[in-house]
């Protein structure tokens, strides 16, 4: 099986909560950059993976037990391939495709049971990779929407040679809206409900100027390796650059593999970035639409 990452087409950081957490509007898209998933007969329960530090509170594991399938004769075994801290979903999408391979009876008869209770549990992105496709996330991301069919779009993702927590940048966005708060925004006016209307639509240049991620300065002025990647990507004339997430990934979106390949051939990359020219995922649940 597969655990594909994702991007952040959008997303808005909206008012803190009474819980200490912030509410969020986001448009997630797949990518086809994922880690991969085999389920093995066992003597025992077990998850192993390509590399032994990759197991240390891992949500693999946490997932398994979650669903209540620790105790069946299966090796989880993994590799990855998403990087951590990179704002892509690694962790949660592997914690997703255990819970989708319990649903699926790998384990034994799937219980009747709330998964996207279990999801929740498991982290905020975690019910997004539920869905097996684009979506609009909102609320502190257990509020899902599937998009439908995904347009044939490609893109050029760099990734810097740092990590970036997510409290972190939490913190930093705290301390800069503790001096100038963020406007209250409008669901109705929101850039995550015109991008979900372009993905729907396939309309490429509508999805391009939703595009917005409240993070990206604050994480661009703590981290100069971000910024090395954003202006590599602004410097080869992306259409429009922009961070995944709380980062460390930046990414440009394109219309197609021929663009995609282009706007890759005149980057230059920063020292020791990674590139990854992909398309959107392949979902199981959506077919590929028609780009415009």
């Amino acid at each position: 099986m597969l655990a594909y990452a994702k991007v952040n087409l959008t997303l808005e950081i909206l008012q803190r909560r009474d819980d200490g957490l912030h509410a969020l509007r986001s448009v997630m898209l797949p990518i086809a950059l994922a880690d991969t998933f085999s389920f093995e007969p066992s003597p025992h329960f077990t998850v192993s993976a390509d590399a032994p530090e990759r197991l240390t509170d891992d949500l693999v594991a946490r997932a398994a037990r979650q669903a209540g399938c620790d105790s069946a004769l299966i090796n989880i075994r993994f590799t990855k391939n998403i990087p951590i801290g990179a704002g892509l979903g690694g962790g949660s999408s592997d914690a997703a495709t255990v819970l989708r391979a319990a649903m699926a009876g790998t384990f034994g008869p799937a219980p009747n049971r709330d998964w996207l209770a279990d999801a929740r549990a498991l982290g905020s992105d975690v019910p997004f990779f539920l869905t097996g496709g684009a979506a609009l996330v909102e609320g502190t991301g257990e509020r899902v929407t599937a998009l439908g069919a995904l347009p044939a779009w490609w893109l050029v993702l760099l990734i810097p040679p740092v990590a970036v927590s997510t409290a972190d940048a939490y913190s930093r966005l705290a301390r800069s809206r503790a001096s100038s708060p963020a406007a209250t925004r409008a669901r109705s006016t929101s850039a995550s409900l015109r991008a979900l209307v372009a993905i729907q639509r396939a309309d490429y240049d509508e999805a391009i100027a939703a595009a917005s991620n409240d993070f990206e300065p604050i994480v661009r002025a703590a981290y100069p390796q971000v910024a090395a990647a954003l202006d590599a990507l602004h410097n080869a004339n992306a259409e429009h650059a922009m961070l995944s997430g709380s980062g460390s990934a930046c990414f440009a979106l394109t219309r197609d593999e021929t663009a995609a390949c282009a706007l890759a051939s005149r980057i230059t990359l920063p020292a020791d970035t990674k590139m990854h020219v992909i398309p959107l995922a392949p979902s199981p649940t959506w077919r590929a639409a028609t780009p415009a």
